[in-house]
């Protein structure tokens, strides 16, 4: 290994302990990462900042504002209303249709938004006990569900940063939309399907004493006006098309996404102060800052040298499936474990991207799956949404374990073999 290979690698592994220690905010560590690699003479300026002029980055910006509007809709407020009177009902079938309409309501969200999760691990911990449907059998899968979206149209971030880390490793990426959109359809119906088998498995005990009329009244209906909601759908629907047509016409579908948050601006939706907020969100922060360390390991030589060994360990004969299941198991664990998503994704994709391709195999698959797998650990309560789910559910370890470990294997499976199937090697 040479001398700039060396200090690349020392310093990624100096940003991720930053990130597992969590005493800097969200977003920094990367930035304290690109600064030592310009002092260290790793990579320059250019290069270092350069993901905060990408056009993914941009386009999830204005997206991150759009999804902003879209929460003061009254459709969002409707889907609460419908999801606290199904949970109160009880039976197997309102469980099934609980699960299902979190699952719509994640296809407009996106996959692991925060805002979603915490709405919906909110309303479901604030039922009464109810012997037909206990809040317990309830909020675990129902919980899970806000990751999992049925219709996945709104995958902007996963996809964004699929197309970045095959730009990061020199390769041009040819991701269809469509076909990304199937392979988060496979994996969710995957986890739809464990879902309606676990409902024997999942514990019977009450959560909380909260009476339902006050989580109703502090969900208060929307105040934009109908002419506000028509350009809230209409700037969403104009971005969402943007981004489908960016394979065909390039940056200009990026553009398209940032231009639909101007109507939203002009009808009064949201402000300037919270549209800024918006588009400068810690996660945006760091989706800039961790391509601009892709780059640097890329261009040292390190990842093509990981490439290389791990190829040579591998063997010429390695099956394709294994080779991806293996790199989604080692992204979704180390992702677990740090508790930073995109900053793991960021740093191991592009090693199997470069594996892939050192074995003859179109990376594309690779990319896909382990992207989506950063988001699919949960298998243990040290993050975000798991860490939640378990503490407002009042959850044993054996029981949160008897439904997150069947999950965390079946929907990585189903998401390795989806990614093969659309994307074949």
């Amino acid at each position: 290994m040479t001398t700039p290979m060396i200090l690349a690698l020392a310093i990624t592994v100096f940003m991720i302990i930053l990130i597992m220690i969590d005493k800097l905010p969200f977003g920094a560590p990367p930035l304290i990462a690109l600064l030592l690699m310009i002092v260290a003479g790793v990579i320059d300026i250019k290069g270092a900042f350069g993901g905060f002029a990408n056009p993914t980055i941009i386009m999830l910006a204005s997206f991150m504002a759009i999804i902003a509007a879209l929460q003061k809709t009254s459709l969002i407020h409707n889907f609460k209303e419908t999801m606290f009177s199904l949970a109160t009902k009880g039976g197997y079938k309102a469980y099934i249709l609980l699960v299902v309409i979190v699952m719509l309501g994640t296809s407009l969200f996106g996959t692991g938004s925060t805002a979603y999760y915490v709405l919906v691990i909110g309303l479901l911990s604030a039922l009464p006990y109810n012997k037909h449907l206990p809040p317990s059998k309830v909020l675990m899968p129902a919980g899970f569900a806000a990751n999992h979206p049925l219709i996945p149209f709104n995958t902007a971030l996963q996809f964004g940063i699929v197309l970045a880390v095959l730009e990061s490793t020199g390769i041009s990426p040819n991701v269809d939309l469509f076909k990304f959109a199937i392979v988060n359809l496979i994996l969710s119906l995957a986890f739809l399907a464990w879902c309606l088998l676990a409902y024997k498995i999942l514990p019977d005990h009450p959560i909380m004493e909260t009476s339902t009329k006050d989580v109703k009244e502090a969900d208060k209906k929307s105040l934009l006006s109908r002419k506000q909601e028509m350009v809230v759908y209409v700037s969403f629907a104009a971005a969402v098309i943007g981004m489908i047509l960016q394979s065909k016409i390039g940056d200009r579908g990026y553009a398209i996404t940032g231009l639909a948050v101007i109507p939203i601006f002009l009808a009064g939706v949201l402000d300037f102060t919270e549209i800024r907020n918006q588009i400068s969100a810690p996660i945006i922060i760091m989706s800039a800052g961790v391509i601009g360390i892709a780059d640097a390991l890329g261009s040292t030589g390190l990842t093509d040298l990981v490439g290389v060994k791990v190829a040579e360990m591998l063997g010429s004969n390695i099956n394709p499936f294994l080779l991806v299941f293996s790199f989604t198991i080692l992204t979704s664990v180390l992702a677990t474990l740090t508790g930073s998503t995109i900053g793991t994704v960021y740093v191991f994709a592009p090693l199997a991207i470069a594996t892939c391709v050192k074995l003859g195999f179109n990376p594309t698959a690779a990319a896909v799956a382990i992207v989506i797998s950063g988001w699919n650990g949960h298998f243990l309560p040290i993050d975000g949404m798991p860490a939640l789910i378990m503490g407002t559910g009042k959850y044993s370890i054996g029981e949160f374990w008897k439904f997150t470990i069947p999950q965390y294997f079946i929907r990585l499976l189903a998401l390795s073999a989806g990614a093969l199937l659309l994307f074949p090697v």
